[in-house]
């Protein structure tokens, strides 16, 4: 993983600094609040309901130990004992004191993390494939651009105040697993058919929230040398172009609409012949420079498959089964990725405690390269775990509350904090979750029923991205009472659909009772081995319509 250098290491060290300053100013009343606003922004502080939250970035989502132990340390010292993981790949604290943030901040700088440009009107943290540089999909590994275009864009200077915030995600496989395509730029990693040159396919518009519209191609191939100069032409005309007189309709996404792709296209390519053969040219010898903090590590040579494995697997159903859900193939033989499941049913999805995230810790040292990977799916995963040491990891995991086997199933919710935390939401998130885990509690059901995105927002910010889950359930605020719209067939996949809406909101009371029929028409009407998504597809949202509101 990158290793910060001197340059890196200032930087963070004089904005904690910086912004330690700012928050005592504030505090003393020498700044008002609007004016510190715009500062706590840029430094990833909000003020939610109860208390402030802290935003950290965890860049294209991975993590050293060390900095794992620095979260546990962070929630043990500053917050409740917990931590909140993404779907951005991010990490937050939902309740440090406003005079604490300073010091967490300096505690991050010590394990190479900063807060900074997870929030305001700016290039947010770049996202990626988590299973980056292990998928035998692989056409190249995506991870030294995010790098390249973090250090880009941190800090700069044209790009400090743009119509609103910006995110970039970057996918180097075959399939899609970091939503590339509901980003304002996604970058797939292509090869030309003609010289066999691997560049990138450029996508502008797309986004979730309000307005969710499917990103558009506009060059479908780039040349690596091209990436920062063709990057900063986009953010040109969007940060020229991009309306900044109306809050919802300031995305690049409404831009690229209200033109046409074909037009803004043109006026990114006329911008960027201006720029570049400038000095934002991408050089091989810088792309090396990076790409060495990504080298493939030096696996053991073990066996493809192993006796003691497929027999602890025999004897012991439950482990057999959290092998078939919760590990995932590897590019290398006799290796393994694990997805450590933050979806205990008694838990909000995507919480990890002070204790599990030291055993994260220790056991990432002991079973996988002393690295962690943050998820789309607010879960966190060990990519290179040997096969002959998954019983061991198994257990330890089991002792912690981590080993719940429902990775892919209905039970991997993906989830907001909703209204139990966030000023912006409408209705409650985390409540909803705990009801449905409680009327699908059987995991053999679960499975039975197969790969089943379920996705939960409480707002039209759509963090929880519910307009792209098979099932999407989003929360709205009916004059003061919590209601919530449903959709369905939705997909963040290589081929992105959004969901459509099944029809009028539901009272909070009777969504339990719709998504149960929801699944019960699916299970009804699906053929032989066939998913939820596939079946949707194949008849379409009327019989899932007539069934919910006749029951309603």
């Amino acid at each position: 993983m990158y290793i910060y250098d001197e340059y890196d290491q200032r930087l963070v060290d004089e904005r904690v600094a910086q912004f330690r300053d700012q928050t005592q100013r504030y505090l003393a009343g020498k700044l008002a609040e609007d004016e510190y606003r715009v500062l706590r922004l840029m430094n990833g502080l909000y003020i939610q309901i109860h208390a402030p939250m802290l935003r950290v970035a965890v860049p294209y989502g991975l993590l050293s130990s060390k900095q794992m132990r620095m979260f546990a340390s962070i929630a043990e010292k500053y917050d409740k004992g917990y931590a909140h993981f993404t779907t951005r790949q991010n990490i937050q604290f939902n309740w440090p004191s406003l005079e604490s943030v300073p010091d967490i901040l300096a505690d991050l700088a010590t394990v190479q993390m900063h807060a900074i440009q997870t929030s305001g009107n700016c290039i947010r943290n770049t996202t990626s494939d988590h299973l980056a540089g292990i998928s035998a999909d692989e056409i190249e590994d995506p991870r030294p651009y995010c790098e390249i275009i973090r250090q880009w864009s941190t800090l700069h200077p044209e790009f400090g105040y743009l119509p609103r915030k910006f995110k970039i995600a970057v996918s180097g496989a075959e399939n899609d697993r970091a939503a590339t395509q509901l980003h304002d730029i996604g970058l797939y990693i292509v090869k030309d058919k003609n010289s066999g040159e691997t560049g990138f396919e450029v996508l502008v518009g797309g986004g979730l929230g309000r307005t969710p519209i499917i990103g558009k191609s506009i060059r479908p191939f780039l040349a690596k040398k091209d990436l920062l100069s063709y990057l900063e032409a986009i953010l040109r005309v969007y940060n020229r172009y991009g309306r900044r007189d109306h809050l919802y309709k300031s995305r690049i996404k409404i831009l690229v609409k209200a033109l046409g792709v074909d037009v803004f296209r043109d006026k990114v390519e006329e911008e960027w012949q201006q720029i570049k053969d400038s000095g934002l040219v991408l050089e091989q010898s810088e792309i090396d420079r990076i790409k060495a903090f990504f080298t493939q590590p030096n696996y053991d040579a073990v066996a493809a498959t192993e006796t003691s494995f497929a027999s602890a697997q025999q004897s012991n159903p439950k482990f057999a089964r959290w092998v078939k859900q919760n590990t995932i193939e590897h590019k290398v033989a006799g290796y393994k990725a694990v997805v450590i499941s933050l979806k205990h049913p008694d838990e909000p999805p995507g919480d990890i405690t002070t204790a599990q995230m030291n055993a994260v810790a220790d056991l990432a040292d002991e079973y996988s390269l002393g690295q962690i990977r943050s998820m789309h799916t607010q879960n966190i995963l060990f990519a290179d775990v040997k096969q002959g040491d998954l019983y061991s990891l198994w257990e330890k995991l089991d002792e912690q509350g981590l080993a719940v086997a429902n990775i892919g199933t209905f039970a991997d919710i993906i989830c907001c904090p909703g209204l139990d935390f966030c000023n912006l939401a409408n209705a409650c998130s985390i409540p909803l979750v705990k009801a449905l885990n409680e009327r699908f509690n059987n995991l053999d059901y679960l499975y039975d029923l197969g790969e089943l995105r379920l996705n939960i927002s409480g707002c039209m910010n759509a963090c929880a991205h519910q307009d792209v889950g098979h099932i999407g359930i989003l929360g709205v605020d009916k004059k003061g009472s919590e209601w919530y719209q449903i959709t369905l067939g939705g997909s963040s996949s290589k081929n992105a659909t959004l969901g459509s809406r099944l029809g009028p909101a539901i009272a909070k009371d009777k969504v339990v009772d719709a998504i149960d029929t929801i699944i019960q028409v699916y299970v009804n009407q699906r053929q032989e081995g066939e998913p939820f998504l596939d079946t949707y597809r194949r008849i379409g949202i009327t019989p899932f319509k007539g069934q919910v509101y006749e029951n309603n």
